[in-house]
């Protein structure tokens, strides 16, 4: 388990330190009197008590770290899950297990009509402790998403600024161990945004997924966050969810979810 850890952290620090190395070379190419060439990163806490969701998808805490660039690779991320010990919806925060780790790597976005098709190559590690916790397997998962903003003309103040972003990603399993059950499914995020005076924001998400394991049975939740940008570096929000269709043994689903979460970007 420690050795899977350790390959987590390699792997992630090496990218990190090739997309800095790119971030420079475009800032060099720049010039040396504009800042677009230096990252910057964000850090988030997230607290998730989950009822009857999958063995991704329990009761825990979560540290996710983004680290964002110029260059041709421009986000690194790193999230690490911490488990409550015990399952149910109330958990028990103050014993928590590692879950499985994520990665993931986003390439810059090109633009097609002024809209920005971006992506990414996420990876998934076993190295959850004790490994029921976790799902047991490596898995692997690319992903697209756009942007598209909305406008209302005069019907709606200025001061909203509303968005459409769709993602699309393709999980499966490429190693592990053999006597879990393989994982492979496509997940489906369509999220309306709207952010108000730059100050308050809000955004529905529908979240469907097909699961190839399950004979291509859907599932979806649909989940509802509001919040607050504090300083412009600062946004701490609510989150609440629930199953929209499906059984409890789509991957990715869960019955219902409430969230309290916080970021802060520097």
């Amino acid at each position: 388990m420690k050795i899977g850890i350790r390959i987590t952290a390699m792997i992630f620090l090496s990218l990190m330190a090739a997309g800095m190395a790119q971030a420079a070379e475009d800032s060099s190419a720049k010039g040396t009197g504009g800042t677009a060439g230096r990252p910057h990163f964000l850090v988030e806490l997230k607290r998730e008590a989950t009822n009857r969701g999958n063995l991704s998808e329990t009761t825990k805490t979560q540290i996710k770290i983004d680290a964002f660039f110029d260059g041709i690779i421009s986000l690194l991320r790193l999230e690490v899950p911490f488990t409550d010990d015990r399952t149910s919806f109330e958990g028990d925060p103050v014993s928590p297990r590692l879950g499985d780790i994520k990665v993931r790597v986003g390439f810059r976005p090109v633009r097609l009509d002024d809209i920005p098709l971006g992506s990414f190559l996420e990876a998934t590690f076993p190295t959850a402790s004790p490994d029921q916790f976790g799902r047991g397997k490596y898995q692997v998962s690319p992903g697209i998403w756009s942007h598209f903003p909305i406008s209302f003309g005069q019907r709606l103040p200025e001061a909203h600024q509303m968005a459409f972003e769709p993602l699309v990603q393709q999980v499966f399993s490429v190693a592990g161990d053999a006597n879990r059950t393989d994982i492979h499914y496509t997940k489906f995020e369509l999220a309306w945004r709207d952010t108000w005076r730059k100050k308050y924001f809000f955004k529905l998400i529908a979240r469907p997924i097909v699961d190839w394991q399950q004979d291509g049975n859907t599932g979806a939740v649909g989940e509802l966050e509001g919040g607050l940008i504090i300083h412009g570096r600062w946004r701490v929000w609510l989150l609440l969810g629930s199953r929209l269709w499906g059984g409890d043994r789509i991957s990715n689903t869960y019955d219902k979810r409430v969230g309290i979460n916080a970021e802060v970007v520097f």
